[in-house]
């Protein structure tokens, strides 16, 4: 009955958005957006590989700051440049019409980026790639600009990436984590593995990349849990299920550990923001009722020159930047870039 089941789902799913407002983000005269590939090593240096990106910048001005754009997992770099209502949840654009420049990646394994065998694929690894594309952008690898300042920010599975890549490899001037705390529901969590989680290999859709069973994604009609409690527009959950990706299973095994639960991040002395929302019952479950409470929970993972920051969006769940309340998101994150990099 599973089979039946998940193909009527993806069918209803494909007749919502034949009829919903999901459509190529709308031209924009304010903003440049470019697809860049990146070679990058993997594998002890053994193997080379590539990471696909968008490139997006403000035209008519040459920013010397970037950020670098890493999703969670079973999402792609569309998680920062949702296809949905002429771009209105788009961080990629709003962040370049308010002058920032970004770059958002498909991690290895997801969207148009290489995708090797699944096991050789962990946090660890994820991590030193972040921290090889950050020295392409200072070197002037993506969009021609050698930036002086790169800002890692992560969203979910991406913030332990980055997190990792900032403590291990001193990646980045700059780290903001969304989606993220060290107070995550672990049975909850469990949850969404057991009941939502499947081999991409069974996907209606990303079963027709042929890639071995150890990728993973959602089924199909399940996104809603990565809103689980926040304000969200139907839309955007039905998008979000239209853009989704998939993860490979051993990056779960590093990245939980090291990047959400264990003291690594004492590791990072560069500034560091929190950015989440105040219903994210999955990854921020028992910290965020308010932000001094958030701020006095994580302030033990955390270095002295970290000056930990945090910021949270009333009624947003775990997808923060695709809630009704993004906007406020990312006036917070640029708020703190401009108070913590004034220069």
């Amino acid at each position: 009955m599973r089979p039946l089941r998940v193909l009527g789902t993806a069918l209803f799913t494909a007749l919502t958005l034949l009829t919903s407002p999901l459509t190529a983000v709308a031209a924009d005269a304010q903003v440049r957006c470019a697809e860049v590939e990146v070679p990058v090593s993997f594998g002890l240096g053994l193997l080379r590989e590539t990471v696909h990106g968008t490139h997006c910048a403000p035209v008519g001005a040459t920013p010397d700051a970037v950020q670098l754009l890493v999703h969670g997992g079973t999402y792609n770099r569309h998680y920062w440049n949702l296809p949905f209502a002429q771009g209105r949840y788009s961080y990629q654009r709003d962040m370049a019409r308010a002058g920032h420049a970004t770059f958002a990646i498909d991690a290895l394994g997801s969207g148009d980026s290489s995708k090797p065998l699944s096991a050789l694929i962990t946090g660890t690894a994820q991590a030193g790639i972040v921290h090889q594309i950050v020295g392409k952008l200072r070197a002037g690898a993506v969009g021609g600009v050698k930036y002086r300042r790169v800002v890692l920010v992560g969203h979910s599975m991406g913030s332990g990436i980055v997190l990792l890549a900032a403590a291990l490899h001193h990646s980045g001037d700059g780290v903001v984590f969304t989606g993220m705390t060290h107070s995550m529901d672990l049975l909850a969590l469990a949850g969404v593995f057991v009941k939502g989680i499947t081999p991409s290999v069974l996907d209606p859709v990303l079963g027709g990349r042929g890639l071995d069973p150890g990728y993973l994604t959602t089924w199909p009609g399940t996104r809603g849990v990565f809103h689980e409690g926040g304000a969200v527009e139907p839309g955007v959950v039905a998008a979000d299920d239209a853009t989704k990706d998939q993860v490979a299973a051993t990056v779960v095994a590093d990245l939980l550990p090291f990047g959400f639960i264990l003291p690594v991040s004492q590791g990072i002395k560069v500034p560091v923001l929190i950015a989440n929302g105040d219903k994210d019952n999955l990854f921020c479950a028992f910290s965020c009722k308010d932000e001094p409470t958030l701020l006095a929970s994580e302030r033990p993972y955390f270095s002295q020159e970290a000056k930990l920051a945090v910021h949270l969006v009333p009624g947003a769940g775990h997808s923060v930047a695709l809630g009704k309340g993004a906007a406020l998101h990312r006036d917070a994150i640029r708020g703190w870039l401009r108070s913590t990099f004034p220069g």
